[in-house]
Parts: C-alpha cells; sequence; structure tokens
C-alpha cells in the first residue's frame, strides 16, 4: 500500500492518511471514538496524519473546514455504504494460492459478462465462487466482471459507483473478491473487471466539495467531463491510473473493460487511455493483461497493432455491430438503430470478416459518419457478442428477448459468433437459455430516484425495445430481484448442451489457428440471407463460413472446396442451404 499515493499507508510510526485537497488550507482527520485531530499540510494541496495507535479495522473519516464529514476518496472499503466511514484493510494478509498465475493469451478467451449482485440468489463475491465449476465446464476462460466501485443503496449495475478504489460491501469485503479471483484462476479462468473512468454517480461523490475533479472545458453525458487536462489534471490522472494499477496488482486481475472510453475527453499530450494503457502494462511485467474498450465512435486507433501483431495500446473492442446484425436476423426488429443494418447478410459478413459494418459512412440514426476502417486488424481485436448488459438492459422490460427466438434460429446465430475467429464473450445465464430479464436498476434517495424515471424515459425513448409506458420502475427492488439468474433451471437445459460443444470445438480446432494469424486476412460473399466468409489463420489453414441465415432456402454464394467440414447445423440441397444452415470446415489456405 505504500506504493501508492493515495489512500491510508503502513508506516513504521503507524497509519499513514492521506488526502489530496487543494481547495482547502486545512483538512481534519476522524477517527471513530476519538476527536478529530488536524492533519498537517504539506504542500501541494496534500494533507497528512500519521497516527501510531490506528491499524486494521480502524474507520475514518476526514473532516472540511465546513464541517463536512467525507469518506477517503481512495477507501479500499466502506462497511456502510458511500456516505459512511472509510476502512483500514490489510490486504498482504490475504494468502494466494495461485502464486505462478501469469494469465492466458488473448486468443483462448472465451468471456463471460456477469453482474455479481444477480448472478447468484445470494450475490456476493462467496457464492459465485460456487458457480466456477459450471464455467469451467462450458469452456469459459474469463470472467468480465460488472463495475464493483462503491455505489450508492442496496442494489445497482454498477455504473454510478463514487469510490473506485473500494468493491461494493453488499458482495462482501475485499479479501473475499481477492478469494473470487484466486479461485477463478485456480479454474484457469482470467478476470477482467469493469471500469468507469469517464464520469462519477451523483450520489456520494464528494471530490469536488476539496478538489478540481471536473471541468466545464469538456462535456459528456453526465454533464461536466472529468479533468483529465485543465489545472490540477496531474492529480486526478494519477487518481485514476493508479486505481487501475491498484486492481491489477493487489487484485492480481488480468485485465479490464474501459466504459465508455469516446466520453473520456482529453486535450493533453498524450491522451489519458493512452498513458493508462502504458502504465498498467508496465505495472503487469510479464503477465497476460488484456485491455478492452467500449467505444461508440468505432475508432479502430485505438486498437493498434506493431510490425509483430503485438498489441501497441488496447487489446480488443466490443463490436456492437455483430450484435446488431445477429439480432435483427433472430428477431425480426428493425426500429431504432438497427434499421441501419437492415438488408442481406453482407452486413454481418462485413462485421465478422473486417469487424466494424460502419468504416466511416454515413449512419442514418446518428445523422453523421460512423467509424474507421478496420479490416486490417486481426480478427481477435473485436469481441463479439449475441447479449450483454445494455443491449437487454436498455430495453423497456430487459427481456432476453433472444431466448424467445425459435430454437434453430438461436442456434444458428450461436454457432456463429462462438465458433467465428472474433473473440466470443456470454452474458450470464445465456448459455442455458435463461429468460430471466437484465433491467436497469439502481437505489438512491427518492429524488434523485424520481430523476431517473423520467430521464430514461425521455432519454432512452428512441432505443430499439423501449416503451416509456411499458418500463419497469428501475428503482424498485423487484426489477432488481427479478434480474436473478434461476440456476434451477440449468439442468434440464438442451440449450446448455450445445454451448458446450460448440465451446469445445472452439478450443480444439480455432483456437491453435488464431495466434499469428496475422491481420486483414478475411473476405466474404453475400446474397439474400446467404453469407460466406474465409478467413487465412495460422498454419496455413483456412477457416471457411457457409451460413443461411433466413427462413427460405438459399443458394450457395461459394462453391470452391471447403476442406473438412468441423460443424453443420441444418444442411445442403445441391447447390442450395436449407433455412437456417451455419456450415463451418477448415482446409489448406
Amino acid at each position: 500500500m505504500t506504493k501508492m499515493t493515495f489512500g491510508p499507508a503502513f508506516t513504521e510510526e503507524g497509519i499513514l492518511f492521506r488526502l489530496w485537497a487543494p481547495l482547502h488550507e486545512s483538512v481534519s482527520l476522524k477517527i471513530e471514538g476519538a476527536d478529530p485531530r488536524l492533519m498537517q499540510a504539506v504542500g501541494d494541496g496534500w494533507h497528512h496524519s500519521t497516527v501510531a495507535d490506528a491499524g486494521v479495522g480502524t474507520r475514518y473519516r476526514f473532516v472540511l473546514p465546513d464541517g463536512l464529514e467525507i469518506p477517503d476518496p481512495a477507501s479500499r472499503f466502506q462497511p456502510q455504504d458511500v456516505h459512511g466511514p472509510s476502512e483500514v484493510v490489510d490486504l498482504s494478509f490475504y494468502r494466494w494460492k495461485m502464486n505462478d498465475w501469469t494469465g492466458r493469451p488473448w486468443e483462448e478467451m472465451v468471456i463471460y459478462e456477469m453482474h455479481i449482485g444477480c448472478f447468484t440468489p445470494e450475490g456476493t463475491f462467496k457464492a459465485a465462487i460456487a458457480r466456477l465449476d459450471h464455467l469451467q465446464a462450458l469452456g469459459v476462460t474469463a470472467l468480465q466482471i460488472m463495475p464493483l466501485s462503491e455505489f450508492p443503496g442496496r442494489y445497482s449495475w454498477g455504473y454510478d459507483g463514487v469510490l473506485p478504489y473500494a468493491p461494493d460491501s453488499s458482495y462482501g469485503r475485499p479479501e473475499d473478491f481477492m478469494a473470487l479471483v484466486d479461485a477463478a484462476h485456480q479454474r484457469g479462468i482470467s478476470v477482467f473487471l469493469d471500469v468507469v473512468y469517464n464520469h462519477f454517480g451523483p450520489d456520494g461523490n464528494y471530490i469536488p466539495s476539496y478538489a478540481p475533479l471536473f471541468t466545464d472545458h469538456h462535456k459528456t453525458p453526465w454533464g461536466n467531463g472529468i479533468n483529465y487536462d485543465g489545472d490540477g489534471s496531474e492529480m486526478i490522472r494519477e487518481f485514476i491510473i493508479e486505481n487501475a494499477i491498484y486492481w491489477i496488482t493487489e487484485f492480481r486481475l488480468d485485465g479490464f473493460r474501459f466504459d465508455a472510453v469516446h466520453a473520456i475527453k482529453d486535450d493533453s499530450a498524450e491522451h489519458l487511455l493512452h498513458a493508462l494503457a502504458r502504465r498498467v502494462r508496465a505495472a503487469a511485467g510479464d503477465r497476460h493483461v488484456h485491455l478492452i474498450v467500449e467505444n461508440e465512435e468505432n475508432d479502430s486507433d485505438l486498437l493498434q497493432r506493431g510490425e509483430n501483431g503485438e498489441v501497441k495500446l488496447f487489446t480488443a473492442q466490443w463490436n456492437d455491430d455483430v450484435h446488431h446484425v445477429l439480432h435483427i436476423t433472430a428477431t425480426g426488429e428493425t426500429f431504432g438503430y438497427y434499421a441501419d443494418y437492415t438488408g442481406d447478410a453482407g452486413k454481418l459478413g462485413r462485421a465478422l470478416a473486417e469487424g466494424f459494418v460502419f468504416q466511416g459512412e454515413h449512419m442514418p440514426y446518428r445523422g453523421a459518419s460512423r467509424g474507421k476502417p478496420s479490416g486490417y486488424l486481426p480478427s481477435t481485436a473485436f469481441i463479439s457478442f449475441i447479449q450483454n448488459h445494455d443491449q437487454i438492459g436498455n430495453r423497456a422490460l430487459g427481456d432476453r428477448v433472444l431466448a424467445s427466438s425459435p430454437a434453430d434460429v438461436g442456434k444458428a446465430v450461436a454457432a456463429i459468433y462462438l465458433l467465428a475467429p472474433e473473440i466470443p464473450m456470454l452474458f450470464m445465464g445465456e448459455e442455458w437459455g435463461a429468460r430471466e430479464p437484465f433491467p436497469f436498476f439502481c437505489d438512491f434517495d427518492e429524488d434523485l430516484n424520481e430523476k431517473v424515471r423520467k430521464g430514461r424515459r425521455e432519454e432512452l425513448s428512441r432505443l430499439p425495445g423501449f416503451d416509456a409506458d411499458d418500463l419497469l420502475d428501475p428503482t424498485a427492488p423487484s426489477t432488481f430481484a427479478a434480474a436473478k439468474l434461476d440456476w434451477s433451471k440449468l439442468a434440464s437445459s438442451e440449450v446448455l448442451r450445445f454451448y458446450r460443444a460448440l465451446l469445445d470445438l472452439r478450443h480444439r480446432r480455432i483456437v491453435p489457428l488464431l495466434n499469428g494469424a496475422g491481420a486483414g486476412n478475411a473476405v466474404y460473399r453475400s446474397a439474400g440471407s446467404a453469407l460466406a466468409v474465409d478467413w487465412t489463420l495460422a498454419q496455413n489453414r483456412r477457416l471457411h463460413l457457409h451460413a443461411n441465415l433466413g427462413a427460405e432456402a438459399a443458394p450457395l454464394v461459394s462453391q470452391q472446396n471447403d476442406g473438412e467440414t468441423i460443424f453443420r447445423l441444418g444442411g445442403s440441397d445441391g447447390g442450395n442451404l436449407s433455412p437456417w444452415t451455419v456450415i463451418w470446415s477448415i482446409g489448406e489456405a
């Protein structure tokens, strides 16, 4: 802990409490059970106080000159939520079982997005450990955990966090999270954390009362941008970068998913995202650490590779384009932004072969161009999915519409994205066809709750599947409870057997061909609902997809010799593909 700039530090003289509060000349430290003591102003806005008789378990607050009591912005644990005292913890007490874990190569990733509070009935780190054997047997090699930073109230998606160093106390103690990471590593499963560096939540963020956290120089969907490039920004940047390093080093995480990086505004000589990627990789040393972005702008520059194919900044991006085309195929929904992805199978072909559907072209829904060229990147620079928290949760009822699709349709879209060279990501419960919804939920005070209700009606009314008249109350306990997975449905699931077989095939036949596959190595052809895609992969092998994602038979669009068939769903009759047919084969390049 002494290596970190922020938060309490263990010293020979006792616990050193530190607060960067440049907006105040004096700050006091208040330890529970004792009177406040004036901290020493040590320059550059810092206030220090060393307490000899403080130790693990000590609870404390800082007191500003106007009497406002605040938690430590770098609190490691908040046992009484965001407005309560911070607690001193010593993470060195945890005894790791997997001390030789160095992570897994990126091409081996099969990602599983999960929300700790809804993954199990208990909604805790400890309860999640008991389900890891299921994920290992399924073929999952990485957890992607939705944001954990301490948030206000009893439940939240996590994107309203305000104390980024503290895992939310409703899920357990920090040591419990360490145990979950350790248990995952024991099963060969990497752990990524979804982190939010583009805004802070609206309740419990005290930093603006003592430091220049925000700037009106930049605007975001949440208001003023975080001050990454103005006066006082050096310490704000350090606070965020050290937070990422903290998770990587202290909790031994294997990487991150960075939320909405397009909303991180920074005019510095080195953009925060570049500095963050550089320093996180340096802190990780020789370990495999993977950095994933969510980027509405589809900015392929963040995914650049070096001459030998090595990652320069970020490993991969969530590819919404693949989702949108597969969603339309499975559901027939064409409203909202889905309208821009309708047409023949060529849009899916482009997404599978080149990454983005929109690579600088005008997108009607946005009323502007979107994206940059992406075909020169390797397929593994993109993460494909047919469910995630956004695409489910930003529907009025949070319904998993794909789970209601006919069985042959669901199998066809799963067989495409789980066997394609892109990195696949499942959303929790998808593997057994879970129908529990995943609506947006949060728990603020009544004033903020009403603003959330109103805001979602107004701001999200353009989204597909969103009807203000049917909107669930995001603040109701019943909305959160409805999102919890029902594990009793697992044993009888035919879908689960199908997913296991697909992922077993992926690990045996596809993954060995991804390392060293190069970039810009795919071509596609399409006609109506029929599609053919070829990828030139490693070992001089060619992966080929034939598909008909339609309810009527369709002619083949490629007649060449495809080599060994490794998977077949549906069938072909002469030169025609039956409805909902997917055929994968491997041959010589």
